[in-house]
């Protein structure tokens, strides 16, 4: 049996291989693999209003598959799941959590003089006084909302409900001094090529920019995580069997596993990664971090998702 993974693609993605799928196909020699990316909720609407779902493994943000669950994504069967040592919101009705990635602000180091980069969400957003070409990531799951908010003045504690026109608001201050990146895999390339100053990226793409030599700072403020899931396309013949394979990478082996390769956080709390010297700079919950952090709130995301979404796609289209 072949099961179509869909993924954000580049390293991330590669070691998702390394990390779940090479384990299972091991250890269920009748399982293997067709991987493909991006994962775009988008062409899961049109696979399934065309009844020809192609997908059956498919990376997704907890609260776009809850807000369409059991219209774009199959509600799942988690009874084989152990959730004794799983985060809070690590399984819900339409997805099960696979990871917990921390989107930290960061800058290039050679863009300011020693000791004089940005060092608060508010300094991200002020143009004047740190000068430099900024970047987002435009996908909900990795802040931009959060962070907008963040520097308008909102408390962490107040952050939800969102005010999503705030926030809107909020970006056109920096509006055009900021390249806001389709996905995540655009604008690490656009770090690594220089193209902009400071950033924020997920810790699983701070990592490979570190290990190629980056001289990057990482400032911990406060830090905006969400929980990452697995989600089965409504319809996929495969169902069954993208669901045991699911479940069996909530397992502390293979959780620590990808904390190790991504320098992810763990949605198992019983997993004991074993962080190199490049995972540790980004480990969200431990001692490097000297700020505070922000969860995204899933069940308001799950309400609101679409028009979130809409919301967003039509400011950025200016």
């Amino acid at each position: 049996m072949t099961i179509t993974y869909v993924g954000y693609g580049g390293d991330g993605q590669a070691a998702q291989i390394n990390a779940w799928q090479q384990p299972y196909t091991a250890a269920h020699p009748n399982v293997t693999f067709i991987n493909t990316s991006p994962p775009d909720v988008a062409q899961v609407k049109a696979q399934v209003e065309n009844g020809a779902v192609q997908w059956d493994v498919m990376a997704v943000a907890p609260y776009a598959a809850e807000q369409n669950c059991g219209t774009l994504f199959e509600p799942l069967d988690s009874s084989a799941i152990d959730t004794t040592d799983l985060v809070d919101g690590a399984v819900g009705e339409c997805y099960v959590g696979n990871w917990i990635n921390a989107t930290p602000m960061a800058y290039r180091t050679d863009a300011f003089p020693e000791g004089k980069g940005p060092k608060t969400v508010e300094d991200f957003f002020d143009v004047e006084k740190f000068p430099g070409q900024r970047g987002f990531v435009t996908n909900l799951q990795n802040g931009i909302l959060e962070y907008a908010l963040l520097a308008d003045g909102v408390a962490p504690d107040d952050l939800y409900p969102l005010d999503v026109d705030r926030a809107l608001e909020s970006l056109d201050t920096i509006r055009d001094v900021t390249t806001f990146a389709p996905n995540v895999g655009a604008l690490q390339q656009a770090v690594a090529s220089g193209q902009v100053d400071m950033f924020f990226l997920p810790d699983s793409r701070i990592v490979p920019l570190l290990k190629d030599g980056n001289d990057l700072t990482v400032v911990w403020d406060v830090t905006v995580a969400s929980i990452n899931g697995f989600a089965v396309p409504k319809g996929s013949p495969k169902k069954a069997a993208a669901e045991a394979f699911i479940a069996s990478v909530t397992q502390p082996e293979p959780v620590a596993k990808i904390s190790e390769l991504l320098g992810v956080a763990p949605i198992n709390l019983a997993a004991k990664p074993k962080l190199d010297e490049y995972a540790a700079q980004v480990e969200v919950y431990g001692k490097v971090n000297t700020g505070e952090n922000v969860l995204q709130d899933i069940p308001w995301y799950a309400e609101n998702f679409n028009e979130a979404t809409e919301k967003l796609t039509n400011w950025l289209a200016g």
